[in-house]
């Protein structure tokens, strides 16, 4: 399948490529995937309306489905092994993180806490109580989870909330900021979360059509974007990751593409259109940057992974 897949990605011409070179973030410009794989199903392995994922320090991708499955697979999309979290809800969790000391964050949305996991599917312990609520400490939906260099979690929900919380290393409540609203500093629907070496807190401010950026005391420090289809606009920006050229990726659910930014928000290209085909996305909701700077985009709605460079 995935061979067939790759052959296939180098058949089709993507959508033209706009790029803008700024020193230390220009790459390779390729306008087809160099690999499209997945399978739609059930099975271990298949893949069934992906929604988030995140690379470990091996580049191994791990996935979550609707079906509630954790799935890891190699950077080439073999499958390697998978496990359930605790319980089962349609819609999966709606973020993963994987910390730099190899643990899994994951945002258990509809259970309204954060799972932290070994890498091998081992429950270490959980934020928040699993009780929906307003209050510090409990989560209306969980949407990401990152950790600051001291080890403190953050933590994007929405819903009645649209905030960001903050944990301790131990899981005890520190500190909150956010709102919902339009004003910057507010949100509406926060989806995703990045931090960078500086412990600045990147948000995709989803139906704000923006990101935001944040100090770890919650002072808003920049904030870009509107809602649009040119170079720089965004489209319901449903997740984030920073690179290892130091840019930021934002995969856009609304416009089917990828956009790539410097962190101060200079877009210096684009990636995908509407549709099936090789480079061709359908509502992508995630994605993940390796260690070689390749980006590997969950195509959602057409259940698979297509991975390329921009």
């Amino acid at each position: 399948m995935i061979e067939h897949n790759r052959r296939n990605a180098w058949h089709l011409a993507a959508l033209g490529l706009v790029l803008a070179a700024t020193a230390g973030c220009d790459l390779p410009v390729r306008s087809a995937p160099d690999l499209v794989w997945g399978l739609h199903g059930v099975k271990p392995g298949h893949l069934y309306k992906p929604r988030v994922a995140a690379f470990d320090g091996q580049d191994h991708l791990i996935l979550a489905d609707l079906t509630d499955r954790i799935q890891v697979f190699d950077r080439d999309g073999q499958f390697l092994r998978c496990w359930r979290t605790p319980e089962f809800n349609v819609d999966g969790p709606s973020g993963l993180t994987v910390d730099r000391w190899g643990r899994l964050l994951v945002a258990d949305t509809h259970f309204y806490r954060v799972l932290v996991y070994s890498l091998d599917g081992e429950l270490l312990f959980q934020i928040g109580d699993g009780v929906q609520g307003t209050t510090p400490g409990r989560f209306g939906y969980p949407t990401d989870v990152v950790i600051d260099q001291a080890g403190n979690f953050y933590v994007a929900e929405y819903g009645e909330n649209d905030r960001i919380q903050v944990f301790s290393p131990e899981g005890k409540w520190l500190r909150q900021w956010g709102g919902h609203g339009y004003e910057p500093g507010e949100f509406l629907r926060p989806r995703a979360l990045a931090i960078d070496e500086k412990d600045r807190l990147f948000v995709a401010d989803s139906c704000n059509h923006r990101i935001q950026v944040f100090d770890t005391q919650g002072k808003l420090l920049d904030c870009w974007g509107r809602r649009g289809s040119r170079p720089g606009e965004l489209s319901y920006p449903y997740d984030l990751a920073i690179g290892p050229d130091h840019c930021l990726y934002v995969c856009e659910y609304g416009n089917h593409r990828v956009q790539k930014f410097t962190l101060d928000g200079h877009s210096l290209g684009l990636w995908g259109a509407p549709g099936r085909g090789p480079g061709q996305l359908s509502n992508p909701f995630a994605l993940a940057v390796d260690s070689r700077g390749a980006v590997s985009v969950i195509d959602s709605l057409n259940h698979r992974v297509q991975r390329f460079r921009l």
